[in-house]
Parts: structure tokens; sequence; C-alpha cells
């Protein structure tokens, strides 16, 4: 990798009081009369992306996890995103780069309609996750959110137990059964190579675990729902060189299961674990491709510019 410049600063957050309502789908005043969100793979009859199609010499095209077309938002007078059109493949780790206030966070919530908890926000475009229209007023938004979990910035564990935290999510889904949580329970912290560490002490608080355990255990809590999508907003920066390495592990795991999106300032960090990396500045989408392909050989002068540390 040659010339990779570390953006300064930190990306612009409207989404502090959301956290919780990424958890359990929240969105007061909304109404959500019909559950129309799809697995992977079954999107809904006649619409895009519904099946793989024969590609090129008749291989197995699957279609994108999600299709974003014409997408801009604005949180009141400001634009924030510009006319953003992407495809996100399936089971890959998609990096969103660029520097702070371009616009990264606000597109990741845009794909699980996070924005929507900000007051005054408007988005305009198309959005679809397998094919069907997530902002769609039919479509029921506690589902959608959680097919598409969402790790923070910061560790944010909710005041209650470790057990409490990853149960959560299911409880509010309807799972009630003890026998049943304590299941899926250990099955999420040891998806998040957290069980061993924690699992004589499940009756304890969260804040009692270290910065980057407390971030596992936000993402086995995000695994608990069972999602199709991890959206993660910068989930190593507030950690030290080995929790981000037990992270980044986690990732390149998750891949197989999930589709990943990673809102990142750590170029390294991008070219280490994606697939594909975008860059976005004032709002627009610059540029996205393989992520070598981007790093090494930029189309856009403004790619290469950020990229080599030119700006930022």
């Amino acid at each position: 990798m040659r010339g990779l410049g570390t953006p300064r600063g930190t990306q612009r957050n409207h989404a502090g009081e959301s956290e919780r309502a990424a958890e359990v789908g929240d969105r007061p005043g909304i109404p959500t009369r019909v559950r129309t969100m799809k697995m992977i793979g079954q999107a809904a009859e006649g619409e895009p992306g519904g099946q793989a199609g024969a590609g090129v010499n008749g291989a197995i095209s699957i279609p994108p996890a999600f299709t974003v077309r014409e997408v801009s938002v604005h949180y009141g007078m400001h634009q924030a995103l510009k006319s953003v059109s992407l495809e996100i493949p399936c089971h890959e780790i998609t990096a969103l780069i660029g520097p702070s206030g371009c616009g990264k966070s606000t597109f990741l919530r845009v794909l699980n309609r996070m924005n929507e908890v900000v007051p005054h926000t408007r988005t305009t475009g198309s959005v679809r996750l397998n094919g069907t229209e997530i902002y769609d007023p039919r479509v029921d938004v506690v589902e959608l959110r959680k097919q598409v979990g969402m790790v923070f910035q910061k560790p944010n564990p909710f005041p209650m137990t470790i057990f409490d935290n990853v149960a959560s999510g299911p409880r509010v889904h309807g799972i009630r059964k003890h026998s049943d949580l304590e299941s899926l329970v250990e099955r999420s912290l040891r998806a998040a190579a957290l069980w061993n560490e924690v699992k004589d002490w499940l009756g304890k608080s969260a804040f009692a675990l270290s910065g980057g355990q407390q971030q596992r255990l936000c993402i086995a809590r995000a695994l608990a729902v069972e999602p199709q999508v991890l959206l993660m907003d910068e989930p190593c920066s507030a950690l030290d060189p080995i929790s981000t390495f037990r992270i980044e592990e986690l990732m390149n795991e998750f891949k197989r299961r999930y589709t990943i999106v990673l809102v990142t300032h750590n170029m390294y960090q991008a070219s280490r674990v994606s697939q594909r990396t975008g860059f976005f500045l004032a709002g627009e989408l610059v540029e996205i491709g393989p992520t070598e392909q981007l790093f090494e050989a930029p189309r856009d002068p403004r790619t290469d510019g950020y990229v080599r540390g030119r700006f930022g």
C-alpha cells in the first residue's frame, strides 16, 4: 500500500440518542402496517434483485444486498448527501472512507432509516434491500432494523446486566422463554468472541467490562436478533490496537454469514478488511470499487489525493 494518509477528526454524529432505537427498531408515530422485508435471496416476486440470474459466460450472478439509487439527505437546509447511487454486494465487507463531515455516517443510517429519528431530516431516492423498497410506507421499521443491525462508534451498553444487554432485542421481538434466551445469549456471545470471558458473570453490570469487551458485547447484542446486514460506524475508533485487531478478526469471520458496511477513518483498516471501498467527499460518492484498485489506482484525482494524504 502506497502513500496512505490517516484522516483527522471525527465524523459528525446525529445519532447520539438513536442508539437504542437501532437495537429495538423504535420509530414513534410511524405506523408499521405490514412486514414486507425479506431474507437475503428472497426478495418480492417480480422485483429487481429477487433471484440470481445468469451472468457473463453463464456464470450465476448474485443480486446485491442493497441497491441505492439517487439518494439525497437534508438536515433542515443542509444537504448531507447528494444523489448517491451504488450497490452493496452480499457477504462482503464494503468500507466507506472520507474526511469528517463528508456524509459517510449519514449514508450508513440511510440503510436502516435511522436518520428518521433526527428532527427535520428529509430523505429522497430509492433504497432496496433484496429488491424491497425500504422507504415504502408499508415496511415495518421494527423488522427492518432487526434485519439491518448497527454497531456504533463508541461502545454503548445498556445500564443492565451482560445477559440482559444481549437478551433485550430478542425480548422486544417476542422471545420470552428463558431457556431460549439463554441459548441465544450464549450463541451471540460466542460469535462475538466474548463468551469465555464473561460466562461466569452474566449477571454483572455491562459497565464492569473493558472498552473492547463492551464493544464486543454491543456486537453480540446486534447479532442476537439474527440480522442479515451489520452496519458498523467506526467501531474501533475508541479502542486500543489489541481490541481493534479482535474486532477486525470478527469482521472477517462475519462476512461469511452477514453483509457488512463499515465506516472508518482508518484507511489501513479499510485496506485490511474490506473487499470494496467507497470514497465520500462533501456529500458525494466520488468513487467506489475493489479495495485494492481504489487505493492503488483510483480513477478520480480527488480519491488519489485523499488516499495519498494530500488532504483530509
